[in-house]
């Protein structure tokens, strides 16, 4: 055979598993339909979390992590109820990873020269009881150079190998079939595609202008999930969200339509938890989009005021940044598809940060001079463009004006000034005291405990209807597709099983095409900073593995 191993798909989970396949000395064919501008996937776009446990930034800001603590966050979190199913093979990854995060990962990662902004972020803060959903302690980790920054090592090692003869990188070629003989899966074939100058994210060209054929002891499938399907998502959507979004604003590009999932369950691969996803519901309209209907996700400090469709505060804990599908499912149930913050300008300048590399060129370019132009007075500039441009954002001195801005931003007229006013005026009453039984504004003062919140990211807690605070501001919030939680099924190899349970010989998945491990290994929510390293620890067992099972 020419190629010893197939990869289809050249996202971050697809270069960890070439680089370490090619490390072996095996010739790797790695295959995507996207153009060369898109090598990275979607990882290039990310904000560049990562979930440690127990590192040197968390403990120089005082944080008492562990490996125990972790996990007892993640089973409060992934709530698996399928362990003789679906979930068997998905809790044993969620151990093996959460040791991984434990472990090794950091310093794997710092000997390719990866590094981390000194402060820990807080995501999905949760505001249950101790064995529920949540981050006990923060363990966002936020990579210097953000998603360009942890692609780039597993680029280079790639290119590298492309350079001396391991890998072979074939862009413009859409997988439609795995060949299977006798039961082993030892090839795949497709369609050739006219060659593209789309830039990365932009939609390529679908027009056929050839075939392929190649055969190989195995293939990976590291093609991702379905977040830019949305008739997909809405298939798949679970009646426990309520009803499915009417609306919705991509997270991710429209190449990401989960269509080598279809060819893999085809080719006998079972898939798994579908019903399981992860959307967010703090989304905003690209004002500069790359892709069609591009969202972009609010990463919210907890001081806003967050209000449904029709003005009505939602209840504990659906405070921002607490817990993303539980408010997923409030907003839905509402019968609406968007929801609103109300906060100061003292807020925004604090707490609001945009998810993704673009949005954030202090981190993505590692400049230190930039970063620190955050501590300044006024919002981040990325922030900034999107309150002068973007289509969501209101800005008023009274609020009888913001409402009246709200109402004609919607055409619906449902939010009643009055409703809003007092709502605001009761929260800002609780202001008053240091205690108070507004659990939001005791989570507040609570973060504020946490020295790299109170330094960079929680606004001290003040009046929102005090002029000296203002402007007010209104966002309106829609729901971004994003992640794909469940996947092939595989096992502690990468494996993938067919609908008995068993390895089909030559057949391996990674990353979100696997649901990040096992087939869902987050159960039914996320703890953040979980996708990117799942592509990372997914990626690497399963190169590892398929080294050693082929000749």
């Amino acid at each position: 055979m020419e190629f010893d191993v197939i990869v289809v798909g050249a996202g971050l989970s697809g270069l960890v598993a070439t680089a370490e396949i090619a490390d072996t000395g095996k010739k790797v064919l790695l295959l995507d339909q996207e153009p060369e501008a898109s090598f990275g996937g979607q990882a290039w776009w990310s904000f560049g979390g990562l979930f440690l446990v127990d590192s040197p930034e968390q403990r120089r800001l005082g944080i008492k992590d562990s490996k125990e603590l972790a996990w007892q966050d993640w089973l409060g979190t992934a709530g698996f109820d399928r362990e003789d199913d679906e979930d068997y093979w998905a809790r044993r990854w969620a151990e093996a990873y959460v040791e991984f995060a434990s472990g090794e990962k950091r310093q794997w990662l710092y000997n390719m020269g990866v590094r981390f902004f000194p402060v820990v972020g807080w995501a999905e803060r949760g505001g249950y009881l101790a064995e529920g959903h949540g981050n006990s302690v923060p363990r966002f980790h936020i990579v210097w150079g953000t998603g360009p920054g942890i692609v780039a090592p597993f680029e280079k090692r790639v290119l590298e190998h492309i350079r001396n003869g391991m890998v072979v990188y074939k862009p413009r070629h859409q997988v439609d079939h795995l060949i299977q003989e006798s039961g082993v899966i030892n090839g795949a074939s497709g369609s050739i595609l006219v060659p593209s100058s789309a830039a990365r994210g932009e939609a390529s060209s679908k027009e056929v202008i050839g075939t392929f054929e190649y055969r190989s002891q195995a293939v990976l499938i590291s093609s991702g999930g379905i977040g830019g399907n949305h008739d997909l998502v809405r298939r798949n959507w679970p009646s426990r969200l309520g009803t499915p979004p009417k609306k919705m604003l991509s997270g991710v590009p429209a190449h990401v339509d989960g269509r080598m999932l279809g060819i893999t369950e085809k080719a006998g691969g079972r898939l798994v938890n579908r019903d399981r996803m992860w959307h967010y519901t703090e989304g905003i309209k690209n004002w500069n989009s790359v892709w069609n209907n591009h969202g972009i996700r609010i990463l919210p400090g907890p001081s806003s005021i967050w209000l449904d469709a029709r003005g009505q505060r939602f209840p504990t804990p659906n405070f921002p940044g607490f817990d993303t599908l539980g408010t997923l499912e409030t907003i839905q149930k509402t019968g609406y598809d968007y929801s609103w913050f109300i906060l100061t300008q003292k807020i925004i300048e604090k707490e609001f940060a945009l998810s993704g590399s673009e949005q954030n060129p202090d981190l993505t370019g590692k400049s230190i001079r930039k970063v620190l132009k955050r501590a300044l007075p006024g919002a981040p500039e990325p922030v900034q463009a999107f309150m002068d441009k973007g289509e969501d954002f209101i800005i008023a001195n009274r609020l009888d004006d913001l409402v009246n801005g709200m109402n004609k931003l919607t055409g619906e007229n449902l939010l009643i000034l009055e409703d809003i006013e007092r709502q605001i005026i009761a929260r800002d009453r609780e202001i008053e005291n240091t205690f108070t039984k507004d659990l939001q504004i005791t989570a507040i003062r609570g973060a504020r405990n946490y020295i790299g919140d109170k330094l960079i990211r929680v606004a001290p807690p003040h009046k929102l209807l005090d002029p000296k605070n203002g402007p007010l501001i209104a966002v309106r919030l829609r729901i971004v597709s994003r992640k794909t939680l469940g996947g092939l099924q595989t096992d502690l190899s990468g494996r993938v099983l067919n609908l008995e349970g068993d390895a089909i010989q030559g057949l391996y998945a990674a990353g979100e095409a696997s649901g990040f491990g096992g087939g869902g290994v987050h159960g039914y929510r996320s703890l953040e900073g979980t996708f990117l390293g799942g592509c990372l620890f997914s990626g690497r067992i399963a190169g590892r593995a398929i080294a050693m099972d082929i000749d």
